[in-house]
This record gives C-alpha cells, structure tokens and sequence, in this order.
C-alpha cells in the first residue's frame, strides 16, 4: 500500500488516500499493490458512493483477494488494452461480482466481457468522479487512458512509464508521439500510475540516452535507494517525467542534436529503437 499525495482530510476508508480532493467531496482513494512478476494492480474507490474500480485485471486472484481485504465492493473494470497481463481476469472478477467493464473501443474484440467501449474524448464516472478517456494507442492500436483531473491522477497502463514507455508492438511512430504528447499537455502535478515496475532499468538507459541530464541523475540515485529498500517507484509525477523522461522529451532540441530525426516523432522513433536493443 502506498500512501502519496496532498490530502485535506484524514482517511476514513480502508483504502489508502492517494489524491487530492476537494473540500466539500470524499477522498477518492487509491490501493496499489504488486501481481505477477512486475505489474501493479490498481483499486480506484470512492468512499461516498462505495464504488469500486479495477485499473485492469492482471491476475483476479489478487484483484479479489485485496478488494475482499479492503472491504470494497467491486463495481467496474476499467481496461488500458487488450493484452492478457491487463485484461486476463475480466471474466471471473465480472462473474464474481457483476462489475461493469469498460474497454478501449478498438481493442475490444481482444478483451473478454466487455459491456462498454470507449475511445480517446469519452468520459467514465466512479460516483461522482469523472476521468476523460485519453488515446494514447501505439503499445496497442487502442490503448487507451483514464485522467481524473479532480483528483489529479491518470492512470496510463504501458503507454508511459516512469522514465519510460511501452514498447512499440502495433502502432508508429507518430502514432506514439501523438499520444505522449497528450500526456505531456495534463496538469503537470498529475500522478501517473504506470502499471509496472521497470522504473531501474528504464533509468539506465535514460542515463545513455540523456547523460548530462542533471534532473535525470537526481532522479536515478532515488529510484535507485527505494528499489534497494524494495519500495515502488510508482506512481510518478508528471512534472518530474518533463524534466528526466527521454520519450517525453523528443522534441527537445538537445535530444534531437544527439538521437537526430527532423520531427520528433522521428527522435522518439530513434529513441524506442534503441531502447529495443539496449
């Protein structure tokens, strides 16, 4: 359980208070925990309605058994994409609790269960709580984000990663900038919930790609100490990824000087290669 980010009230709820919150609303609280070999699985509650959604379904098991725990009532799925290590467990958390799953329209024939598709301008509501629906396909075709500005939280599957991104497996690159750049234009105070722990080894080859960054080697020496003290490096702050990310920076002139490309699509297209093979 992490417990991260300014807050106006106490919790009152069994999850632990991982956003802001306005004065006159509940908190929305987050539960973040490890499943499988290095994905985070994600309880968004709201304690006002009681409502419960899943960030993904990496492995039911563990989705259950933490809700069970926290003593929340699992009410919806929200799906990134379609890859098994993000949807596998749909079908038995939906047949064990009758929660709604909402998935990323063009994925959708790839994920089971699906009640709701939804795409890149659409909005989901936990209680009260909105999140805008952000395309930012290129790991997947669809992949898909959900931002609740409120609570100043996006939570962004392996589109971005702390010092990082998804590989490119279906889309372009100009696809992937795009979508990135989306990403970039939030709030930079957001909170990005990534979906797993690879924040060590992107930052070694942040170092390669970026070496006299010195935001980047701040950044690395504490990524360094909590993976030592076995503590996540997730989420990140957005404004902190401007600053060290090297995909999130492609269209800096000094990235473009050392990784070349007329466009920045095509420094990140140069940048995901030899992320590829590093």
């Amino acid at each position: 359980m992490i417990e991260k980010g300014p807050s106006l009230h106490p919790s009152d709820g069994p999850f632990s208070v991982c956003a802001f919150a306005p004065r006159l609303r509940a908190m929305l609280q987050v539960h973040q925990f490890p499943c499988l070999s290095d994905n985070y699985g994600f309880l968004l509650h709201d304690p006002a309605s009681g409502e419960t959604v899943c960030i993904d379904t990496p492995d039911a098991d563990a989705y259950l058994r933490e809700a069970e725990g926290k003593g929340g009532r699992i009410t919806q799925i929200w799906n990134t994409h379609w890859h098994p290590d993000h949807a596998g467990g749909n079908e038995r958390i939906k047949r064990e609790t009758g929660c709604l799953v909402t998935a990323p329209e063009r994925d959708a024939a790839k994920i089971a269960a699906v009640d709701r598709t939804v795409q890149g301008g659409d909005s989901v509501r936990l209680g009260d709580w909105e999140a805008t629906v952000i395309d930012v396909g290129g790991h997947t075709v669809g992949h898909v984000a959900y931002h609740l500005p409120a609570a100043r939280m996006a939570f962004v599957g392996d589109s971005l990663f702390a010092l990082g991104c998804g590989r490119m497996f279906e889309g372009t690159p100009p696809q992937f900038w795009a979508s990135l750049s989306r990403l970039k234009a939030l709030p930079p105070e957001t909170e990005i919930y990534c979906a797993h722990e690879y924040t060590a080894s992107n930052a070694r080859f942040a170092l390669h790609a970026d070496p006299d960054n010195a935001a980047l080697k701040d950044y690395a020496r504490s990524i360094e100490a909590r993976r030592a003290a076995d503590e996540p490096t997730v989420p990140t702050i957005l404004s902190l990824e401007l600053l060290t990310n090297p995909f999130l920076r492609a269209d800096d002139p000094s990235m473009r000087a050392r990784w070349g490309g007329s466009q920045p699509s095509e420094t990140f297209a140069a940048l995901r290669a030899a992320k590829d093979s590093f």
